[in-house]
């Protein structure tokens, strides 16, 4: 993977940004974050690899641009998420969870459990809460995936939740389906290849066939 700066810049970077926007004089041991960071690094580049855009390729290889703020997003989500699985340092998943809120407004905590391949659009105010997620998902700006009444969503292969969608608590979202700009579905079950369109007091359907042209499949 081309990466715009290399890895050790790249984690010199990024502890840069969380100890000057939180200076609580905690230390983080690079030797003891390395098998994290490199993990990080493949899973994000397993996940890039999948995306059909111009911007995540160069020369036909995969590209990670720093300064591109979804893809440092996304890498800031596997490094919390990939530091929290191996039980290391909480306190700085803590911090890149906050970092990704303060530098794109993502909500997305270090526990979540997102898929291997998903994508970011430009995601300001999206808010991803916990739920079963499958691969290629992909999530525009002011989004919402949450509970009601403690209950979560279950997401198939292929979802795209298009700006201000959101899909909250008891629904279960098959395969190949889209939620509409501003769209709201609460505690309910979409069939796989729809279109939903509008709010649980309105609302209807299109059916659909070709999966998201974003994905290389």
């Amino acid at each position: 993977m081309n990466i715009s700066i290399n890895k050790i810049e790249l984690l010199d970077y990024t502890l840069s940004q969380v100890h000057n926007l939180f200076p609580d004089r905690s230390e983080y041991v690079k030797k003891e974050l390395m098998n994290s960071f490199e993990l990080s690094l493949k899973r994000l580049e397993f996940c890039f690899s999948k995306v059909k855009n111009k911007y995540f390729f160069v020369d036909g290889e995969v590209n990670f641009n720093h300064l591109h703020g979804d893809q440092y997003s996304m890498f800031l989500y596997f490094f919390s998420n990939t530091l929290y699985n191996n039980n290391i340092y909480i306190t700085l998943c803590e911090k890149l969870f906050l970092l990704n809120k303060m530098l794109f407004g993502v909500d997305v905590f270090y526990e979540i459990k997102l898929p291997n391949i998903f994508l970011f659009v430009h995601p300001l105010g999206t808010v991803i809460g916990r739920g079963e997620f499958n691969d290629y998902l992909v999530v525009y700006q002011g989004c919402s995936i949450g509970a009601n009444k403690d209950v979560y969503p279950i997401l198939g292969k292929y979802v795209t939740l298009h700006p201000h969608a959101s899909i909250l608590g008891d629904c279960k979202i098959g395969n190949n389906c889209e939620l509409a700009s501003n769209s709201l579905i609460i505690d309910k079950e979409l069939d796989a290849e729809n279109i939903y369109f509008g709010n649980p007091k309105n609302s209807y359907k299109k059916k659909k066939k070709h999966i998201n042209n974003i994905w290389d499949v």
